[in-house]
């Protein structure tokens, strides 16, 4: 009981050091728990990158909101593991979400990729004739991210990496070109110029 007693008056002294900006308590928390978040963020990712992320935002989340760790509920070392479970399953849903939104996407993608359709693949030239207008309408930002992460194969990493955008900003431009491509391809041709 004395021992559970020490941890938590050193987790609640860390944590009001923390409430202080102190940048050599965040340097101790850094220290002490990394490798506890991250090896939780492996197991739930199974993926070493996508961890480095979650540590990352888990520890970025301390820095900026310390009180939101109550001592009085457990440990910090319980509450960091908890935290970094629950923001890994919800980079694991994330990703799978984004993978099966954009599966119809990534298909005809391909199709734009191979060129014009041949023969009488009517349903198919016009698939890819509205995909075409579609990107062509996207503002440049969007209709570069989109063609690089979905024309050439890269990952939103290599897109962040080649545009030298900070990660989260190529994942968010990502999301808003194929929002916006799926609304145009939904079947509304209102805006379609050359829809008959």
């Amino acid at each position: 009981m004395a021992r559970q007693e020490t941890v938590l008056a050193d987790d609640t002294r860390l944590r009001d050091r923390l409430v202080f900006g102190d940048e050599d308590a965040f340097g101790e928390l850094y220290e002490r728990f990394s490798a506890l978040v991250y090896t939780v963020a492996v197991r739930v990712t199974r993926d070493e990158r996508a961890a480095e992320d979650v540590t990352q935002e888990v520890f970025l989340s301390v820095w900026q909101r310390p009180l939101a760790f109550d001592p009085a509920k457990g440990s910090l070392r319980g509450w960091l593991a908890m935290l970094a479970h629950r923001r890994a399953v919800d980079l694991v849903r994330r990703e799978e979400t984004h993978r099966r939104s954009t599966q119809d996407g990534k298909l005809s993608a391909e199709a734009l990729s191979r060129g014009d359709p041949v023969g009488d693949q009517v349903e198919d030239a016009d698939a890819t004739r509205r995909l075409r207008l579609a990107l062509g309408a996207l503002p440049e930002h969007l209709h570069t991210v989109i063609s690089l992460a979905y024309l050439q194969g890269r990952t939103y990493r290599e897109v962040a990496a080649e545009l030298g955008l900070p990660e989260g900003t190529a994942k968010s431009r990502l999301r808003e070109g194929l929002r916006r491509l799926t609304v145009a391809l939904s079947g509304n041709h209102a805006h379609d110029p050359e829809a008959p």
